[in-house]
């Protein structure tokens, strides 16, 4: 089930969407603003930003440009008054992946959802390499110019988190949820011994990581380099 936070300042609007979606095998979470859209990034992981330009506080233009310049490359879908075609064009720049002007029939926007996710998914057959590493997520298998690097059921599941989310922070409670679901305590400081272990098999000098990067006061960021 798609994640998507929805960040829209009408209530009724936010309702109905919420309702729609949800009924479209959507996962909703819906929020008025730019802080409270913080505050829900920070607590889960979401595959889909749908974010309403004319924002109190933070415009959907500054935050789209927070986003993209923090490396949180979640991907974003604007909504844009009709005739506001800088808005739009300007979005497009900052690094938005599409855009829908209201009013909009909902059954347009679940398809450009839809759109969105379907380029962000790599096909099945794909693997997802990096560096000297290359990452098979059906056969659950790591290798590193061609010969198989050992690693544990837990370790394969976080390196997959962080593979399947490029250059985004991530905290431990969501590396945790997203690597084993709920079946974890809040605060489990084994992510950190985890993330030791896939250091040192990873990094050329895992005192100083390159590959796995400490977001600190946050959790930790993924930078695979020139991957595909």
């Amino acid at each position: 089930m798609p994640r998507v936070l929805l960040v829209d300042d009408d209530a009724r609007l936010r309702e109905l969407l919420t309702r729609y979606l949800s009924e479209q095998g959507f996962a909703v979470t819906a929020v008025p603003d730019g802080r409270a859209m913080d505050k829900a990034l920070a607590r889960a992981a979401y595959d889909l930003l749908i974010l309403d330009i004319m924002l109190p506080g933070e415009s959907g233009l500054n935050i789209c440009q927070r986003l993209r310049r923090e490396g949180r490359y979640i991907p974003l879908l604007m909504l844009t008054a009709r005739g506001d075609e800088a808005d739009r064009i300007m979005g497009l720049d900052l690094g938005a992946d599409d855009y829908l002007a209201k009013p909009f029939n909902p059954r347009e926007l679940v398809a450009r959802i839809n759109a969105v996710l379907r380029r962000q998914r790599p096909p099945d057959d794909k693997k997802l390499r990096f560096g000297r590493y290359q990452l098979d997520i059906h056969e659950r298998t790591l290798t590193a110019d061609g010969t198989a690097v050992n690693l544990t059921t837990a370790e394969f599941d976080l390196l997959r988190v962080f593979a399947t989310h490029p250059r985004q922070p991530l905290s431990r409670d969501i590396l945790m949820q997203l690597a084993r679901g709920r079946d974890h305590m809040p605060f489990d400081r084994s992510i950190d011994v985890r993330i030791s272990r896939l250091r040192r098999l990873l990094e050329d000098d895992p005192a100083k990581p390159r590959i796995i990067q400490t977001v600190w006061g946050f959790g930790y960021v993924f930078n695979p380099g020139d991957a595909q």
